[in-house]
């Protein structure tokens, strides 16, 4: 042992690993703890029948990259111990392992997971600098933990199902969906699938097990025409669709936004500059979207604007009527008769500007109406995708599905997968 000092003897407890001695502790030239230990695991069970062998010696010894101690990088040195089987043919001979590393791995199951632990809102690159590993190595164990697609089997129940997509690339190319759950431990990834075709989000929802179909609330998803139909052909009439209020709001808030420009560019027109320099006040309030919260003197500002401009007052005041019926807590079937209603009354004024967004409603205001079931929407499934697009900028982009699966799941629920790991080992110690 060429350049090792010998160090005090270490305790067995400052380790945390089970059924281990202290042989003893050395120290590099280059300051790394060299520990090195025996098992105090009398039987080794063959790895056929899993029956007591007998003894047959030591293995080569293996080097295990261990938790720091005050700041060293520490190894691991053992020789496990070897039996051999008299009842198997062949007389096997079977190598002991131990509970705190995994065979094959050149790190212990504690270093591993504070891996994991640093990985969690980081980097790859990041944790490869820290910690002096090479990027394969930490793709490694993240493999060894993390399962590259949901295990249904962890899930006592779904929620709320959300659907929506991102882009891989700038420029809205490579669309993923990611579908994600919602219940009251919280927001969970489901899956991640590649493009966003009708075709390939019913494939996956048809395979969710029928016992966890059975805990589905609601199908949250925005205005996608694949999206609804996939949900719809999965599930059929058991599960209600909501599309989301948000987006069905912004596709009628840019129905006034339109009709807005148009008839500000004829009033710019025909009006003095000083007289259209008088609605100014009111063109800010009106780009405020704040028609709940008005004072009467902000509503006295709207005036002029709208008598010089009857086809914006009469646009803004659908948009008022529609805005209402949502925030009413009305039944589903209270909700359908007042857009029903509402459509009427769109049909038989003069304005045209609505035409598409009433197509729309038209087509999916069942989806829409079950938002009033009970008051939900895609707001859980948004959040979660913005924290996964500022993922995905992190790591200046994750292509490989597998890997962006792994990384949305540690970086949302890797505290909570490790915590459980810990209170595991440490009932298997």
């Amino acid at each position: 042992m060429k350049n090792m000092l010998q160090l005090p003897p270490i305790p067995t407890s400052i380790l945390g690993l089970s059924d281990i001695e202290v042989v003893k502790a050395e120290i590099s030239h280059n300051g790394e703890f060299i520990i090195t230990v025996k098992s105090t695991k009398q039987e080794v069970k063959c790895k056929k029948c899993n029956s007591p062998t007998e003894p047959h010696g030591h293995g080569r010894v293996i080097r295990l990259r261990h938790l720091p101690i005050f700041d060293h990088t520490t190894y691991i040195d053992i020789a496990p111990a070897r039996g051999i089987c008299r009842s198997c043919d062949g007389n096997p001979t079977t190598t002991q392992n131990s509970t705190w590393y995994n065979p094959g791995s050149p790190y212990t199951k504690a270093y591993e997971q504070k891996i994991l632990m640093l990985l969690i809102n980081s980097t790859v690159s990041d944790v490869s600098i820290k910690e002096d590993l090479g990027y394969k190595a930490i793709e490694a164990v993240v493999d060894r933990y993390i399962e590259t697609k949901f295990n249904w089997d962890n899930i006592p129940k779904i929620g709320l199902l959300g659907i929506d997509e991102i882009s891989l690339k700038k420029g809205y190319k490579d669309y993923v969906t990611l579908i994600t759950s919602r219940t009251e431990a919280g927001i969970q990834i489901i899956a991640v699938l590649k493009g966003r075709d009708k075709a390939v989000v019913k494939d996956f929802l048809i395979l969710i097990p029928r016992n966890l179909k059975k805990t589905i609330e609601g199908v949250c998803t925005d205005m996608y025409e694949g999206f609804i139909n996939a949900a719809k052909e999965a599930f059929g009439a058991e599960i209600p669709i909501i599309a989301d209020r948000y987006h069905v709001s912004k596709l009628y808030r840019k129905c006034l936004v339109s009709l807005r420009k148009k008839e500000l560019k004829k009033l710019k027109k025909s009006m003095t500059q000083e007289e259209y320099k008088g609605l100014v006040p009111a063109i800010s309030l009106l780009c405020k979207r704040k028609e709940y919260t008005m004072s009467e003197t902000e509503e006295k500002q709207l005036e002029p604007l709208f008598k010089a401009a009857p086809k914006i007052k009469e646009a803004y005041n659908l948009c008022l009527k529609l805005t209402t019926i949502y925030n009413k807590h009305s039944t589903s079937g209270e909700a359908l008769e007042s857009v029903n209603a509402w459509i009427e009354s769109v049909e038989s004024s003069n304005l045209t500007s609505f035409k598409s967004f009433v197509q729309t409603l038209k087509k999916y205001k069942n989806e829409i109406c079950n938002y009033f079931i009970n008051r939900n929407t895609s707001g859980f499934v948004e959040g979660f995708n913005n924290k996964v697009k500022i993922l995905k900028r992190r790591c200046y982009g994750i292509f490989n599905l597998k890997h962006l699966f792994q990384r949305i799941f540690l970086d949302f629920s890797g505290y909570a997968f490790l915590n459980n790991l810990t209170n595991l080992n440490a009932v298997r110690m």
